[in-house]
């Protein structure tokens, strides 16, 4: 359970402005007293919805068709499969979804032996501008509300029946970015009377956005924080992430020293290889000095290429000496496994090709 459940709204009217699927346990207890319903009918709705996941109110059959109207006019606000595909060599699935309003948005189910993780995304593009990054084309559309959020894990569940237990924001957007959504998530996904999902099995990526990691650190959460730094160096990190321009990368260490000491969980320094832009020796001698005193851990992540941008991804070689150098300097480092790489499930190239030729879908 979370440490804080306490609502983020307290008034009947901000409560309203919610659809049923983003609403707080104690936020939709408030909102079915406001339509006159005694109190243990909000044990029943959040079960129906988060629990089971389901997809339509009419799916609620022990609660009163007076009150399923009443819910309707809340909305639902969930995803609709598009397509569907399967990697041919480990299993991964990856779902384009449309949304309500017809934005499309991009969801990846890996099959590990310890479980399933989802890895969802948290806008409609993104406005980061990271420069190997598909989700990035076309700047942000918009943010997605914690229901859109939700029903990405709960549509998977649905569709293959099988159930997830490991949760990554990764996928299309940048997290910190729509932050009041993304806290609303992790608590919904959290409560007990929901999926019940561990926040220790939840990880939440960031470009490196330094006041909202802050504030992330300070919410009693015990999630598993990401930076994507990338780089060791400010000026090799400016060139492949302008976020870089904004925040140092001396802010960004000391940010990830107040997350452990916060929280007492060590950082995940994502790092992706891109040939002969940050995977040399000298990078990886450099990347150790920098996280020598860092209770982290590198996540060594080889680029895929997409057509749009100029980066290739590491040779083998680069990538199995960078990890070696980094062990001989005591850091901790793991190479991400690749999974999905024959449908593209990095996160924004299936999208992209459906704006490209939405007629084939």
């Amino acid at each position: 359970m979370i440490q804080e459940e306490k609502s983020m709204f307290t008034e009947v009217e901000d409560i309203k402005k919610l659809d049923i699927r983003s609403m707080m346990f104690d936020e939709l207890a408030v909102w079915v007293k406001s339509v006159g319903q005694p109190a243990f009918r909000a044990k029943q709705i959040f079960e129906w919805v988060h629990a089971k996941g389901i997809a339509h109110a009419e799916d609620m059959t022990n609660v009163p068709k007076k009150l399923i109207e009443e819910i309707k006019k809340q909305h639902m606000y969930g995803v609709e499969e598009v397509t569907r595909l399967v990697s041919k060599q480990d299993g991964t699935n990856k779902f384009l979804f449309r949304l309500q309003d017809g934005n499309v948005l991009e969801s990846v189910l890996m099959r590990y032996k310890h479980g399933n993780s989802v890895c969802i995304s948290s806008q409609v593009g993104c406005r980061m501008g990271c420069r190997f990054c598909a989700s990035t084309i076309g700047g942000l559309i918009r943010n997605l509300e914690a229901s859109e959020m939700l029903d990405q894990i709960y549509a998977i569940e649905r569709i293959t029946g099988e159930r997830v237990s490991n949760i990554v924001v990764m996928g299309t957007g940048e997290p910190l970015d729509n932050y009041d959504n993304l806290i609303r998530f992790i608590r919904i996904i959290n409560d007990e009377q929901g999926k019940n999902i561990s926040q220790r099995n939840i990880t939440v990526s960031s470009c490196g956005l330094v006041p909202q990691i802050k504030r992330l650190a300070d919410e009693g959460l015990s999630i598993t924080f990401a930076l994507s730094l990338h780089s060791p160096t400010d000026e090799d990190r400016r060139k492949l992430l302008p976020i870089a321009n904004k925040y140092s990368i001396a802010e960004l260490m000391d940010v990830c020293r107040y997350y452990f000491e916060k929280t007492g969980r060590r950082v995940t320094f994502e790092y992706s290889l891109v040939k002969d832009e940050n995977d040399t020796p000298e990078h990886a001698y450099k990347l150790a000095e920098l996280l020598k005193n860092m209770h982290g851990h590198v996540n060594l992540i080889p680029v895929n290429p997409i057509k749009e941008r100029k980066y290739c991804r590491s040779l083998n070689d680069s990538v199995e000496k960078f990890k070696y150098i980094l062990e001989k300097k005591d850091i901790n480092v793991t190479i991400r496994r690749s999974m999905g790489r024959d449908i593209d499930a990095a996160c924004g190239q299936l999208r992209r090709k459906y704006e490209e030729a939405k007629d084939t879908f």
